[in-house]
C-alpha cells in the first residue's frame, strides 16, 4: 500500500487536469453564438452538435469513472454478476434507444423542451407530474456524479494523497471538484464536450497498452481465468457462500438478465443521456450514433476483465483507512504493474474521465430544477437569462449532493451507486418513452404508479445489507415478491409500477376523470432541422471569417 507521493504520477496528472481545465474555460467561445445566457446555449450547446462531437459527447456520458473503476472493481470483489453485466446492458441499450430517442428529440426541437420533465409536462398537461419526473431525475443523478467522485479518490489515494483526517483525506478530491464547478458554471455543455476528446483518447490509449502488455506479465490470459475462479469459488466467511460468481450458475441467471435489461431500460431516462442527445442538430444523428456507439461496448469488456487481472496481480487494495476498498483494484493494478509514468497517464485518463460526466450530470440536473421547478413554481415569469443563471447556480448545488452520497453511503462497492439511481430513474420510463407513443395512461395514474414504485423500490434497496460492511443499500438485488427469484430492484419496481399505471388508467377513465391538455400534435415526434416550427440554427463565423451554419 503506497503510503508516500509518488512525484511523477502527480505531476504528469497535474499536468493533464490543468490542461482539462484550460481546455474547460476555453469552451465558452467554442462554436458559441454569443453570451451564454439562455438554456440552449449554456445547457444545450447551442442544440448544434453534429455526428462525430456526440460520438464523443455520449461517450463521454455514458463511459465514465463507472467503466474504469466500478465495474473492474466489481468483477474484482464479487465476479461476473455485479460486474460483466454491464456489457450486455450497453449493448441492448442502443436499439432501444434508435426507436424512441429520435421520436423525443423532433417534439423537443418542435416546442423547445430543454428536459425530458418538459415534454412530459406538455404532453400530459400536468404540472405535478413533470415535477415527480424532474425531481426523480435529480435524486437519481446524485449517486451517479457520487459514483465519478469515489473513481477519483481511489487515483488520488494511489498516488498516496490523503492522510487520516477528514480534511486530509477528501482536499484533492474537493479542489478537483471545484475547479470542474468553475468551468461548468463558465462554459455550460460545450466544456464536457470539448474534453470528452481528451478523454476518450487517453482512454483508449490505456486499455490498448494495458490490455497487451498485463496478460503478458501476468502469465497469460489462462491463468487469469484461473486466479479469479480459483478466488469467486471459495467460501467468504461472513455469509458462508462462494465470494462470488466467476461464470453465473442457475440460480444467478434471473438476477444477470434483469440488471442487464433493467439498467438497459434505465440508461436513456437519465437527464444527463437526455441532455447530450437534445444538443444535437437533427433527428439522424440520434439513430447515426445509437448504431455506432456499440464500439465502445467492446470497449467496455476489455476493462472489465481488468479486475480478473488484479486478482491474479494480488493487488493489496486497502486504503488508509485500513479497510478493503474494492474501488483501488484497478488504480493499484496500474500502480503496481507499470512504470510511474504510464500510470499517470492511467489515473489523468480516469480522472478526466470522472470530470466529463460529472459536469454533464450537473448541468443536467440543474436543467431539471430551472425548467421544472424554478420557472414552474417559484419564478413563472423568469426571462431566459434568469433560467440560465438559476441553472448555474443549481449545477453547483447538484455537486454539493453528490459529495453527501460518498459521505454517507458505503463506497466499497460503488457500482451500488449507479444502480440505486437506476431503481429511481427507471420509473420515469412509462410517462416519458409510453408518452411518445400514446396518450392512453391517464396522468393521475402515471403519478400514483410511479408513487408507488418509488417508494418500494428505495425500501427494498434499504432493505439489502452489506454483509461485510453491515450498511443499508448494499446491493441492488432482492427476491421478486412471494418467490424465491432473485431480480434487480429497479425491474421488479418497474413491473408494479405498470400494474397501478394500467389498473388505474382503466378506473380514472371509466370514471372520466379529467386528463389534462395535449400540448403536442402527432407531426410534432417526426419534425427534424429546418421543418415549420423547428427553429433552424443560428450562422456563425468561423476562425476563417466565414460566415457558416453550424455542424
Amino acid at each position: 500500500m503506497n503510503t508516500t507521493v509518488d512525484w511523477i504520477q502527480l505531476i504528469i496528472v497535474v499536468v493533464i487536469f490543468a490542461a482539462v481545465t484550460v481546455m474547460g474555460f476555453m469552451a465558452a467561445r467554442w462554436r458559441s453564438t454569443g453570451r451564454l445566457d439562455n438554456l440552449d446555449e449554456w445547457g444545450l450547446g447551442g442544440r448544434g452538435f453534429g455526428t462525430f462531437i456526440t460520438w464523443f459527447l455520449l461517450g463521454g456520458d455514458l463511459y465514465t469513472a463507472y467503466t474504469f473503476v466500478a465495474v473492474p472493481a466489481a468483477m474484482y470483489a464479487t465476479g461476473a454478476i455485479s460486474g460483466f453485466f454491464a456489457v450486455p446492458y450497453t449493448i441492448v441499450v442502443y436499439p432501444i434507444i434508435f426507436v424512441f430517442m429520435s421520436r423525443l428529440w423532433s417534439v423537443s426541437h418542435r416546442h423547445g423542451y430543454v428536459t425530458p420533465a418538459d415534454f412530459v409536462g406538455g404532453r400530459y398537461g400536468s404540472r405535478a407530474l413533470s415535477l415527480a419526473i424532474a425531481v426523480t431525475g435529480i435524486l437519481a443523478t446524485m449517486p451517479y456524479i457520487a459514483l465519478q467522485l469515489v473513481g477519483m479518490q481511489a487515483v488520488f489515494e494511489t498516488m498516496g494523497l490523503g492522510g487520516d483526517s477528514l480534511l486530509e483525506k477528501d482536499l484533492p478530491l474537493l479542489i478537483a471538484f471545484a475547479v470542474l464547478a468553475a468551468y461548468t458554471y463558465s462554459s455550460g455543455l460545450r466544456a464536457p464536450a470539448m474534453i470528452a476528446f481528451v478523454k476518450d483518447g487517453l482512454i483508449y490509449l490505456v486499455i490498448a497498452v494495458a490490455i497487451f502488455y498485463l496478460p503478458h506479465v501476468l502469465g497469460g490470459w489462462d491463468a487469469i481465468f484461473g486466479a479469479a475462479q480459483e478466488k469467486l469459488t471459495k467460501t467468504n466467511p461472513a455469509t458462508g457462500k462462494p465470494v462470488g460468481a466467476f461464470i453465473p450458475g442457475e440460480s444467478g441467471y434471473s438476477a444477470y438478465w434483469t440488471l442487464a435489461l433493467g439498467s438497459a431500460m434505465a440508461l436513456f431516462m437519465y437527464p444527463h443521456s437526455v441532455t447530450a442527445v437534445l444538443s444535437t442538430k437533427n433527428r439522424n444523428i440520434v439513430r447515426r450514433n445509437a448504431a455506432i456507439l456499440p464500439a465502445y461496448s467492446l470497449l467496455l469488456g476489455l476493462l472489465a476483465l481488468l479486475g480478473f487481472m488484479a486478482i491474479k496481480a494480488n493487488v493489496n487494495v486497502t486504503g488508509l483507512d485500513g479497510l478493503a476498498n474494492p474501488q483501488l483494484a484497478i488504480p493499484r493494478l496500474f500502480d503496481q504493474e507499470f512504470p510511474s509514468w504510464f500510470a499517470g497517464i492511467a489515473f489523468a485518463a480516469i480522472a478526466v474521465g470522472a470530470l466529463v460526466p460529472a459536469a454533464i450530470m450537473s448541468i443536467a440536473a440543474a436543467n431539471l430544477f430551472t425548467r421544472n421547478i424554478y420557472r414552474d413554481f417559484l419564478k413563472p415569469d423568469a426571462t431566459p437569462a434568469q433560467e440560465a443563471k438559476a441553472s448555474k447556480l443549481a449545477s453547483l448545488v447538484v455537486k454539493v449532493g453528490a459529495l453527501a452520497f460518498v459521505l454517507m453511503l458505503d463506497k466499497t462497492l460503488a457500482l451500488n451507486f449507479q444502480l440505486l439511481g437506476g431503481i429511481w430513474i427507471l420509473q420515469t420510463f412509462p410517462a416519458i418513452v409510453v408518452g411518445l407513443y400514446t396518450r392512453w395512461f391517464h396522468r393521475w395514474a402515471l403519478l400514483a404508479g410511479w408513487a408507488v414504485a418509488m417508494v418500494f423500490g428505495t425500501l427494498e434497496a434499504y432493505n439489502v445489507i452489506n454483509p461485510a460492511t453491515k450498511k443499508h443499500f448494499g446491493g441492488s438485488l432482492a427476491n421478486i415478491p412471494f418467490t424465491d427469484t432473485q431480480s434487480y430492484i429497479a425491474l421488479t419496481a418497474f413491473g408494479l409500477n405498470l400494474i397501478v399505471v394500467v389498473a388505474l388508467t382503466v378506473v380514472f377513465r371509466a370514471l372520466k376523470v379529467p386528463d389534462g391538455q395535449d400540448s403536442t400534435h402527432p407531426t410534432d415526434y417526426v419534425a427534424d432541422r429546418g421543418d415549420p416550427g423547428v427553429k433552424d440554427l443560428p450562422e456563425i463565423i468561423d476562425e476563417g471569417g466565414a460566415a457558416t451554419a453550424k455542424s
